[in-house]
């Protein structure tokens, strides 16, 4: 311990030495604690105590805290040493005070009061001690004590440079536990202009301090461009000897250049004006040209530094996105790195590639390296690149090459690590999916993944290929046909004999004709498999026989046999135990109409985007890269494979046997969500800088004749709603769009909605994450259940954090009472007979006569009748130009028939709208809800 030596204490190094000499722990406690006492009687007892001594002690009780034991005394003396005006005194008082007291004691006005004596000292050594000790400490009183001192002694023409260059480094560090330090007005462009300070250690210091500024105030700060771009072209173009004293190995101040690249990167485009642009594109090539020149030393320090302001540059050049020479010229130079014998190399070489792949101008250039990405995949030793090469062939993936990506994918896959295998099954599953031109190549694909890699197929992606093969009817032969085939093999995975019995359940009859796959053929070849298999897929191949049943009515007595079996019947499983029974009888007493209409083929998945992209961003989430190309800087909407139904779902449906269906999910964070083509793109619009506000409110009575559509929109988001309702069940997905460059922070929707109200109405809102990323859409479901009538709908308040103000939106749901229609069919004759009922208790009628409150148009009126949820009963009324309707609104607790009439009057713009229902209080409110319509 040479500070020991020097300072003489003898005391000290005796008592080190006697404790590194402890042949036990027992014997430790017990010289540390004979020290202790020894030290707590000096500082009772003896009031002669010298600086030196007290500093000693103090040290001591330091080494005894670094070897885990409680200090519980000895502050006063250390808060002493701070008055020393010897370095050696002070120092360790400052060291023992950020180390052991608390942000709670008492002895913090003390401290300050020392601090701010020593930062008015003329002592350089003495106020960077100080200013240490304040960044230690790094608390929110440390914020409030010095928050106006510390900006001071930074911009003072008076101030040393090694003090500018403490105070701004101190400065961050209060910056980031209180943010409401920084001062602003012409302390901005003072604060700014440091960056053209002679001293380097300053500017180093400063940058790091703007960086986080710049984050948090974009627009204020925006000035520090030009002067960081004139101070980084002033740093590439100097040659090794005119910084010496800041040149690292003949790179001239690494550190800085590397600060100075990643500030920039806070804007797009990092500079307005031409002038400036132009010099920050000459820096990045005279950067790229150095890369190209012959290392000035072979070691290995020299090559790290000029690698890092290489690879900074690169990162800001992706940034940009605008030069299409510089993007090239970098993965040019990139693409020298994936042979480079440094691993590290190799590994950032590709992870930068992954970037450059989504750019339009560059993405061409990526694909020339093909062949030495893929022979990275297979033949590197590091799992860790090995990895980062299979994102980069699944970011460089076009339709030019996705059929060799992909075969190149799968026959890897064979022999990839463990840990990456689930990840790799999801990126096939995704490029097969997106880029196939003929399905029939998509459903190899799968049917190979689950073949090579069972065991981490998750069920999103075997569910996907079933969702596709149902909405494809051009590819279901095919898929019954080859997965019969791979049925056929001696070892079969669960998730083939899952994909395979819920295909051949479906479209078995299209490969039946066959001799080699004729019905009790599939049936043996399925039902082979049953006793091999989980609980779970033994259920849905239940399901798939029952099916069978439909069919093929000539194996009918073979399927019964089966469901009779004991080890169906008798099943320690519930649900096997049920679905036997239940399936035996069904196809025991049902007639072929009914057994047809209730095993009918699935219908089509109204899906809009693949759910395997949601888990994949799920599983690696901000690292998965897109292989969308970025045109213009738009978000490209995801090419939509299956039919054009509105209603979309984050659950699995179920048919009437209980056979489990794939479900429709979407991303949780996507800038092309599901809306994108019902709302608009909503990424690409100005944004204002929108300042505290009241809460905004926003009004449902636009959706009581349409379930999907922009529920609310200012400046900061984008509020949309997909809703499906069936029977007393509903279900909305909301999407939050961030319509803002930065994050929305503290994102929190909260339903308003009592106890009482939630008799009547059940709501059940899922979480989502706090964070909104900038540009990026978030999907929340709810789920609503009507138990009875009523009046009022719930709302949601939603409250985020945006440019250190809160923000606070109150959105009305569209879950009034009419969603819950059920369209009734009926004859003029039942009609008016069950109008003529319900009108005879006037309790049970309300009527309604108002001006429509816009020039009637008989059309937009019908439109909005089929929109309310009733049924639109033509030609039953007289007067063709009324509208007569019919529903039942299902509650848990009952069913409310309910007729409704509405007569247009032309001449005098009024309507008359009359409602009647078994209960007065539905009719009073279908009337009003309906009438706002007008």
């Amino acid at each position: 311990m040479p500070a020991v030596r020097g300072d003489g204490m003898r005391g000290l190094a005796v008592f080190i030495s006697d404790i590194r000499n402890c042949k036990s722990k027992e014997a430790e406690i017990k010289r540390i604690n004979k020290e202790l006492a020894n030290i707590r009687s000096k500082f009772k007892g003896d009031k002669t105590l010298d600086g030196y001594q007290k500093k000693k002690y103090v040290c001591k009780l330091l080494f005894i805290f670094l070897l885990g034991h409680d200090i519980d005394f000895g502050h006063m003396e250390a808060v002493n040493l701070l008055s020393s005006n010897k370095y050696s005194e002070k120092q360790i008082g400052y060291l023992f005070i950020s180390v052991l007291v608390n942000t709670n004691s008492e002895l913090i006005k003390l401290i300050i009061q020392s601090i701010k004596n020593d930062l008015a000292s003329r002592n350089p050594i003495h106020v960077n001690l100080a200013l240490q000790c304040i960044a230690n400490i790094g608390s929110r009183e440390m914020a409030e004590a010095f928050g106006n001192d510390i900006p001071k002694l930074l911009v003072s023409g008076d101030t040393m440079d090694v003090v500018k260059q403490s105070a701004a480094l101190c400065l961050l560090r209060l910056f980031r536990t209180s943010q409401d330090i920084i001062p602003g007005g012409e302390w901005t462009s003072r604060i700014i202009h440091l960056l053209n300070d002679q001293h380097m250690g300053v500017v180093t210091a400063a940058t790091s301090l703007i960086d986080a500024l710049v984050k948090k105030n974009p627009e204020e700060y925006k000035g520090c461009v030009s002067l960081a771009v004139s101070r980084l072209s002033r740093i590439v173009t100097a040659s090794y000897t005119d910084l010496q004293d800041y040149t690292y190995y003949f790179v001239p101040a690494p550190w800085l250049s590397v600060k100075l690249l990643r500030l920039l990167q806070n804007y797009t485009p990092p500079a307005e004006d031409p002038g400036v642009r132009g010099r920050l594109n000459e820096c990045l090539e005279t950067i790229l040209n150095k890369a190209q020149e012959p290392p000035k030393s072979k070691k290995v320090q020299h090559s790290n530094a000029k690698n890092a302001v290489l690879f900074e540059a690169i990162s800001l050049i992706i940034h940009n996105d605008s030069e299409a020479n510089l993007l090239v010229r970098a993965c040019n130079q990139l693409g020298q790195f994936l042979s480079n014998r440094e691993t590290n190399l190799r590994y950032l070489a590709l992870e930068s590639m992954c970037h450059l792949a989504t750019s339009e101008f560059s993405h061409e250039a990526v694909k020339k390296h093909q062949e030495v990405v893929i022979l990275s995949m297979k033949m590197e030793k590091d799992v860790s690149v090995r990895q980062q090469a299979v994102d980069l062939l699944y970011a460089m993936c076009d339709k030019s090459n996705a059929e060799e990506i992909v075969q190149e994918m799968l026959n890897y896959l064979e022999t990839a690590d463990y840990s990456i295998r689930e990840e790799m099954v999801l990126k096939v599953a995704i490029l097969a999916e997106k880029y196939a031109t003929d399905y029939t190549w998509y459903v190899d694909v799968i049917l190979n993944l689950i073949r090579i890699a069972g065991d981490y197929v998750s069920e999103e992606v075997w569910y996907r290929v079933i969702q596709i093969v149902i909405n494809r009817d051009e590819v279901q032969g095919y898929a019954a046909k080859t997965v019969f085939e791979a049925l056929q093999a001696p070892a079969c995975h669960e998730n083939m004999v899952k994909v395979g019995g819920y295909i051949l359940g479906e479209f078995g009859n299209l490969i039946a004709g066959d001799q080699r796959s004729s019905p009790a053929v599939q049936f043996q070849l399925l039902h082979s498999k049953y006793h091999l298999c989980s609980p779970m897929t033994r259920a849905l191949l239940l399901s798939t026989y029952i099916k069978f049943i439909n069919l093929f009515p000539e194996i009918r007595t073979q399927v019964q046999e089966v469901f009779r079996q004991d080890s169906n019947l008798r099943s320690a499983d519930a649900e096997l135990q049920q679905r036997a029974s239940e399936y035996l009888q069904l196809s025991i007493i049902a007639s072929p109409d009914v057994l047809a209409t209730v095993l009918e083929e699935m219908p089509a998945f109204p899906e809009r985007e693949s759910s395997i992209l949601a888990v994949l961003k799920k599983k690696k989430p901000g690292r998965v890269p897109e292989n969308d190309v970025k045109e213009n800087k738009s978000p490209t909407p995801v090419a939509n494979h299956t039919n054009n139904d509105v209603s979309s779902s984050n659950a699995g449906s179920t048919d009437l046997l209980g056979l489990s269906t794939p479900p429709t999910s979407q991303p949780n964070n996507s800038s092309t969500g599901v809306l994108l083509d019902v709302l608009g793109d909503i990424y690409n619009k100005p944004v204002n800088n929108v300042s505290p506000s009241p809460t905004w409110v926003a009004d449902v009575k636009k959706f009581v004749c349409k379930n999907n559509g922009v529920l609310f929109e200012n400046d900061l988001i984008q509020i949309g709603v997909k809703s499906e309702f069936r029977q007393n069940l509903g279900r909305l997905g909301l999407f939050y769009g961030n319509k803002t460059n930065t994050m929305l922070l503290n994102f929190l929707p909260t339903l308003l909605w009592s106890e009482e109200q939630a008799q009547k109405l059940s709501v059940q809102m899922k979480p989502v994450d706090l964070i909104l990323e900038a540009g990026a859409q978030i999907q929340q479901m709810i789920n609503a259940e009507c138990i009875d009538d009523y009046t009022d709908t719930p709302s949601i308040l939603i409250s985020f954090v945006h440019s250190s103000h809160t923000q606070k939106i109150t959105v009305k749901l569209p879950l009034t009472i009419n969603k819950f229609f059920e369209p009734t069919e009926m004859n003029g004759e039942s009609f008016f007979a069950r109008w003529k009922n319900l009108g005879n208790a006037n309790q049970q009628r309300s009527q309604k006569i108002f001006k429509a409150s816009q020039p009637m148009d008989l059309q937009a009126a019908r439109q909005k009748m089929i929109g309310f949820g009733m049924q639109l009963l033509d030609g039953i009324d007289p007067n063709p130009e009324n509208f007569v309707c019919a529903g039942i609104i299902h509650m848990r607790s009952q069913q409310v028939g309910c007729l409704l009439r509405l007569e247009p009057n032309k001449n005098a713009q009024m309507y008359r709208l009359t409602v009647r229902s078994s209960k007065e209080s539905v009719s009073v409110e279908i009337c009003e809800l309906l009438a706002e319509q007008f």
